[in-house]
């Protein structure tokens, strides 16, 4: 099946318009200790992302992205401060919240269908094989649903992995560099894929990545970490207008963007921690 292949009848349970999935990071700090270190991953941190924006983060290696997405995740505890969810404290994983990473973390010894299937029979879905049939449907990949991960490209294991953090109609989808692994021509049409998702169900997103084009291309707001010890320095408004494509690269607004993020990240990779 062509990888660029994205179901073009969408059914109209798709029409979900989320009300809710606003994200408030409070005076948020994050501590690593152990007997003979002690690590500040993310010092005093705020922000608010509103509910169905996609929101990119960008920074040096290292500077906390990651950590910060796990505790809006519910992976890990603030050491101070806190995260919530519509109000609600963050404490622990919950359905509410899906998250996609770089390597698509599908069990192998499930079929496509099975893995997708997880999420919705855990949350009491009553129609989850209808779930499935129709997240597969969105992705284009109905003929692989007896597939086993190993038996699919790369793009395609990533393609599963968003359809099943999906298929629970998450208020919130966290992705960390979920196209990091590859390669450069798959990478444009997931992009381009996951837009068009997140046009259908209009969860929020909350995106890590290292890539800048990446970052303008997907967002309306860019936030722009510090090294480590890691904080908000930059939030950024995107202003390019919806819909985009690739050639959007070309717009003035689009490389002025570019060099402001790259200006503040080259100036906080060589600073000192």
């Amino acid at each position: 099946m062509n990888e660029n292949a994205l179901v073009s009848e969408i059914s109209p349970q798709s029409n979900i318009q989320q009300q809710k999935g606003s994200i408030d990071i409070k005076d948020l700090s994050v501590v690593f200790e152990s007997k003979d270190t002690r690590n500040v991953a993310l010092q005093t941190t705020n922000l608010r992302v509103n509910p169905g924006e996609f929101v990119c983060i960008l920074g040096p290696s290292g500077c906390g992205k990651s950590t910060l997405l796990n505790v809006m995740a519910g992976f890990l505890d603030a050491t101070s401060g806190e995260a919530l969810l519509d109000g609600k404290v963050i404490n622990e994983p919950g359905p509410e919240r899906s998250m996609v990473f770089q390597h698509h973390s599908l069990l192998p010894w499930k079929t496509v269908g099975g893995n997708i299937e997880m999420g919705p029979r855990l949350t009491g879905d009553l129609e989850a094989q209808q779930t499935v049939t129709y997240f597969l449907d969105m992705v284009g990949l109905s003929e692989y649903r007896n597939h086993y991960p190993d038996q699919l490209s790369g793009g395609m294991q990533q393609r599963v992995g968003i359809a099943r953090a999906l298929a629970t109609y998450p208020r919130v989808l966290l992705m960390d560099e979920p196209f990091g692994a590859l390669d450069y021509q798959t990478r444009l049409v997931m992009q381009e894929n996951l837009l068009n998702l997140w046009g259908e169900f209009k969860s929020t997103v909350v995106f890590i990545t290292h890539d800048v084009d990446e970052a303008i291309f997907l967002s309306d707001r860019i936030l722009v970490m510090s090294a480590a010890p890691g904080r908000i320095i930059k939030d950024i408004k995107n202003p390019l207008g919806r819909p985009r494509d690739q050639f959007v690269s070309s717009d003035p607004i689009f490389i002025d963007l570019k060099r402001e993020c790259l200006e503040l990240i080259r100036t906080q990779s060589m600073s000192k921690p």
